[in-house]
């Protein structure tokens, strides 16, 4: 049987989402707990691969099971096993064929900016400078990503194809927490954290908005900003 899972995690308590042998990840602790559940191995596969200390709310994988058991069942036992810091939100049965990554649709991230007071409760959660930000600036900046547009410069490592569509970027508050989502089909790796650095650098008056119109053109190599990975979360993924 092949099943969806959608999860939410703390990602500073991992080493990213992908398994690494000697390394605490979210992959690696939920194959074992489903390992254990199935009684043979099991492997997940991800809609997407989160870095060391990014988030997730609404995480998705997919995994197949050789044991018979219900679906409130399936999911209560593997929270006994992946909590605290890893929670599975739902589980459902799709096709034999279904695949948490070749057949999404959209993906939404959200990266949060605290503009208050310095919080240390919220160190690993949100990012929190110390200079002041112009959030006018940074909505044009987000203008300029929406489409199709080759993201190479935004992007971490090489790939043949770095194209890429950007459907929505939002802006809104909650308190003193400055929420920016990004809704878009593909995401490659670093390519939200980079989006959101070049973002902050203008926004702080470090960069010209006209840089990031350079970046964007795919016959141009420049390099950016990353971002730090704490105020980074996969919220959502759509079928």
């Amino acid at each position: 049987m092949n099943y969806l899972a959608v999860i939410s995690y703390d990602g500073s308590k991992f080493y990213g989402f992908q398994r690494l042998n000697d390394e605490i990840t979210v992959q690696k602790v939920l194959e074992e707990a489903l390992s254990i559940i199935n009684k043979h191995d099991v492997v997940i596969k991800g809609a997407g691969r989160t870095d060391r200390g990014v988030h997730a709310n609404g995480q998705c994988v997919t995994f197949k099971l050789d044991i018979s058991i219900s679906i409130d069942g399936l999911r209560k036992a593997l929270n006994s096993l992946v909590e605290p810091y890893i929670f599975v939100r739902d589980i459902k049965i799709v096709d034999d064929d279904f695949h948490a990554r070749f057949n999404v649709l959209k993906k939404t991230y959200i990266y949060k900016i605290n503009i208050g007071g310095y919080n240390p409760i919220l160190a690993d959660y949100v990012f929190q400078p110390n200079y002041i930000l112009d959030i006018d600036k940074m909505k044009e900046v987000a203008t300029l990503y929406l489409g199709i547009h080759d993201f190479h410069n935004f992007v971490s490592g090489e790939r043949e194809n770095s194209n890429a569509i950007i459907y929505d970027i939002n802006f809104y508050m909650v308190d003193d927490i400055l929420y920016i989502s990004f809704v878009g089909k593909s995401f490659y790796r670093y390519m939200v954290r980079n989006l959101i650095g070049m973002m902050i650098e203008v926004g702080r008056g470090k960069e010209d908005i006209s840089k990031v119109k350079k970046m964007l053109d795919s016959n141009v190599n420049m390099s950016g900003y990353t971002a730090p990975a704490m105020g980074l979360y996969l919220d959502k993924i759509e079928y």
